[in-house]
């Protein structure tokens, strides 16, 4: 009986020290700090686009340790297409002092950079940041800001000549470029620097209106031995169906920038992975919440191009694409 009342004892003891520790053990829980991020998506809320790079952005999160409601708490807004929309939702997030923003393309990180010069900015999909004025240079970006490269410009001339090789009789292409980006004018300078060896006449088309687009490429396709190349920029992802809709309309081969235009029924793309390039950027916001500073880590170029193929776009406009180019695809789509 002796033994079985000091064995109650020890264990009323332990009980006891256990409960007055537990109190100790929540508030160091409760005390670990959740980080802040704003984003800022340069689309309207639901669209195609602007939701995939978002999921990928959260993939990347997830293995990086990162949980929106657990260890950091996620700020999205999505602005549209419209400029004075885009910076008044870059002025909000900065004003919410968030340990980090990420910018989905330029016309985001422009707004973001006008809105902020300290809080630390992680950019995806951006042409030419050099020459846009977002940073230094590639490999040491300085300031406040980096991220992750939408393509190189020298990729821009194998649109070109993808465009030849699936219809070898074009002579005259239109290229939709937005001349409001610093990629825009290059972009369309590298397809220009080989144009000549491929005997084709290039017909600028700025993406300034809707309304304009429709007009020049109506216009255009009065032609004979026409193409269409569409590059890189937010304002063509934003009119992906009225673009493709017109290429399909005025039976213009196009080759795009994104398979984003061939899933819809564009004819061909190639480009870099955008949505591995959000990915990798959640890396970068890791490491800036773990302490690195954002001038000290290079702008990253792409590691990953596709090749994407429509095959029944391919029979709409009359054209059997090469058996060659075929067996370069990454994705034939049927």
């Amino acid at each position: 009986m002796q033994f079985d009342r000091l064995k109650r004892r020890s264990f009323i003891t332990l009980l006891g020290g256990a409960a007055a520790a537990w109190p100790v053990a929540a508030h160091a829980q409760r005390s670990v700090p959740v980080r802040r991020m704003g984003l800022l998506m340069p689309f309207p809320h639901g669209h195609p686009v602007g939701e995939a790079r978002l999921a990928a952005f959260l993939d990347g999160l997830e293995h990086s340790g990162w949980t929106d409601g657990q260890n950091v708490r996620i700020d999205i807004r999505w602005a549209g297409g419209n400029a004075n929309d885009i910076r008044r939702h870059a002025g909000e997030l900065a004003a919410a002092m968030p340990d980090v923003i990420i910018a989905f393309n330029s016309s985001a990180v422009a707004a973001a950079r006008q809105a902020t010069r300290t809080i630390p900015i992680v950019f995806t999909i951006v042409a030419d940041p050099v020459g846009a004025g977002y940073v230094d240079s590639l490999a040491k970006p300085g300031g406040n800001i980096t991220g992750f490269l939408a393509l190189e410009y020298a990729m821009s001339g194998k649109w070109l000549e993808l465009l030849k090789e699936i219809v070898p009789r074009v002579t005259r292409v239109a290229v939709l470029r937005d001349s409001g980006i610093a990629g825009g004018p290059g972009q369309f300078g590298a397809i220009q620097a080989t144009a000549a060896s491929f005997g084709v006449e290039l017909r600028p088309v700025d993406l300034d209106r809707p309304g304009e687009i429709e007009h020049a490429l109506t216009e255009f396709a009065g032609a004979s031995n026409i193409g269409l190349i569409v590059t890189g920029s937010p304002r063509a992802s934003l009119n992906r169906d009225l673009i493709v809709r017109l290429a399909a309309k005025h039976k213009l081969p196009a080759v795009y920038y994104e398979r984003f235009f061939v899933a819809a029924g564009g004819l061909i793309s190639y480009g870099s992975d955008f949505l591995d390039q959000c990915r990798r950027a959640a890396g970068y916001v890791d490491r800036i919440l773990k302490g690195e500073k954002p001038g000290d880590l290079p702008v990253q170029a792409p590691v990953k191009y596709e090749l994407v193929i429509n095959l029944k776009t391919a029979k709409a406009l009359g054209i059997e694409v090469p058996p060659t180019l075929l067996a370069r695809a990454d994705e034939v789509i049927e």
